[in-house]
C-alpha cells in the first residue's frame, strides 16, 4: 500500500518556507547550468552554420586553420581546373581568400579594443557563399580600398557604419555595404578585396591562405579530394565547410561547457544541502506522523518512497522555475574570442528542448541526492519510542 502523493503535496505546503528555499536553490543552479549550455550551443551553432554542404575549404597540408595556411596563386589555378568544381557564366566558382586580424574599439566599451577578422575575398565570394546577402549599400568594387561588413561586426565595433572610413593595416577603407550572414561566423567579419588587403599588409599580391570551392554536388567531395591528392604539384588538404567550422568551434565549446558544468556542480552542492536541510526538517517535524503511519501498516520501504517522492516534487518545481527563468536569454546576442582565430565572434544564446530536458534531469538528480538520506532516516525511526511519547 502506497502513501498518496497528496500527502506529500500537503506536507511541502505546510513547510512552505523551507520548501521555497530549496526550490530557489535548485532553480538558480538549473538556470545557470542551462544558460551556460545555451552559450556553448549558440557558439557551436554559429560556427557550424557557416559551412555549406557544397563548399570545400582548401588549405596547406597540416594547417589548423586559415591563419596558419599559405596558398600561392598557382595552387588556385590548379584547384580551379578540378572537374568537380561548379561553374557559372563567369567561370569556376572558386574564391581564394586572405585572412588577417585587426584591433578595433568596441561600441560597448570604446576604451577597449577587440580583434575583428578581416577577410580578403574575390569578386565571386557571394556566388560561392550564397548564405551571405547584401542588405545595405553595395558590394565592394575589386581593386579599390572598399569594405563590406557583417551586421554583427557593424553592431560590435566603432567606425564600421555604412559610409564610414576605417583604418585597417596600412590603409584606409571606406565601408560601402553591410551584409547579413544569417547568424553565421561571417556576420562578425569585415570583407575587403584580397589583393588590396595583401598590399596594405605588405604581402605579395598573389598569396592567399585558403581557397573556398563550390562543388557541383556535395557527393563530389571524395572525388575532388582524390583529384587534389593525386596532383604532384599540390601539397594541400581539403575539408567540407561544415566539417571545417565544426572543428573551429571545438575549443571554445568545450571550454564553455566545462566551465558551466563546474559552476553548476558547485552551485548544485549548495542546492543539495538546501534539499537535505528541508527534508531532514520535515522528518524531524513529522516523527509522530511517521510513527502512526508505521503503526497502521505502512512499511519502511513505503516511508522511504514517500519522502523521496516529496524531495523529487520540490526539485521538479525548482527545475521548472529555473528553466522558465532562463528562457528570456534565448536569442540574446553576446560575443567571445574564438581561440582558433583569436578574433571576436558574435553569437546568440540558443536554448533548445533537449537543453531544458538536461536541466530538468539535473534538478531531479539534486533532489534525489538531497532526498534519499532523510527518507532512509525517516524509515529507521523508533516507532515504539515515538508512540509512547504521544
Amino acid at each position: 500500500m502506497a502513501i498518496p502523493i497528496s500527502y506529500n503535496l500537503r506536507s511541502a505546503k505546510e513547510r512552505w518556507s523551507s520548501s521555497v528555499v530549496a526550490v530557489i536553490g535548485i532553480a538558480g543552479t538549473v538556470g545557470v547550468f542551462v544558460a551556460m549550455l545555451a552559450l556553448a550551443r549558440g557558439f557551436k551553432a554559429t560556427m557550424t552554420s557557416s559551412g555549406l554542404p557544397q563548399n570545400v575549404i582548401v588549405q596547406r597540408s597540416g594547417a589548423d586553420n586559415e591563419m596558419t595556411s599559405i596558398m600561392p596563386g598557382d595552387d588556385v589555378r590548379i584547384v580551379e581546373d578540378a572537374p568537380q568544381v561548379a561553374h557559372d557564366e563567369s567561370g569556376p566558382l572558386v574564391s581564394p581568400e586572405v585572412v588577417v586580424i585587426a584591433a578595433l574599439p568596441m561600441r560597448n566599451t570604446p576604451d577597449a579594443e577587440a580583434n575583428v577578422q578581416i577577410r580578403g575575398v574575390s569578386p565571386k565570394v557571394l556566388k560561392v557563399r550564397d548564405n551571405v546577402q547584401m542588405v545595405e549599400g553595395r558590394f565592394l568594387t575589386p581593386g579599390l580600398a572598399e569594405a563590406v561588413v557583417g551586421k554583427g561586426a557593424r553592431d560590435a565595433y566603432v567606425g564600421l557604419d555604412l559610409g564610414a572610413t576605417v583604418r585597417i593595416g596600412a590603409g584606409t577603407w571606406k565601408v560601402v555595404g553591410v551584409f547579413d550572414g544569417k547568424g553565421t561566423a561571417f556576420d562578425s567579419e569585415v570583407w575587403a578585396d584580397a589583393a588590396i588587403l595583401n598590399g596594405f599588409y605588405q604581402r605579395p599580391p598573389n598569396i592567399f591562405q585558403s581557397i573556398t570551392v563550390r562543388l557541383r554536388s556535395p557527393d563530389d567531395f571524395a572525388a575532388f579530394e582524390a583529384t587534389l591528392e593525386g596532383d604532384p604539384r599540390l601539397t594541400v588538404q581539403a575539408m567540407p565547410e561544415p566539417t571545417y567550422y565544426a572543428k573551429q568551434s571545438r575549443v571554445v565549446t568545450a571550454l564553455i561547457t566545462a566551465l558551466g558544468t563546474l559552476v553548476a556542480v558547485l552551485m548544485g552542492l549548495g542546492a543539495v544541502f538546501g534539499a537535505l536541510n528541508t527534508m531532514y526538517s520535515a522528518v524531524s517535524e513529522r516523527s509522530r506522523e511517521i510513527a502512526v503511519l508505521r503503526a497502521i501498516g505502512f512499511g519502511g520501504g513505503t516511508i522511504v518512497l514517500s519522502f523521496f517522492v516529496e524531495a523529487l516534487i520540490i526539485s521538479f518545481v525548482g527545475g521548472l522555475v529555473g528553466c522558465v527563468a532562463v528562457l528570456p536569454v534565448n536569442g540574446l546576442t553576446t560575443g567571445t574570442i574564438n581561440w582558433q582565430t583569436f578574433s571576436h565572434l558574435a553569437f546568440a544564446f540558443r536554448i533548445t528542448p533537449d537543453l531544458l530536458a538536461v536541466g530538468m534531469g539535473f534538478a531531479l538528480l539534486m533532489g534525489a541526492v538531497g532526498g534519499l538520506p532523510p527518507a532512509i532516516r525517516a524509515a529507521r525511526a523508533n516507532v515504539a519510542h515515538t508512540l509512547r511519547a504521544l
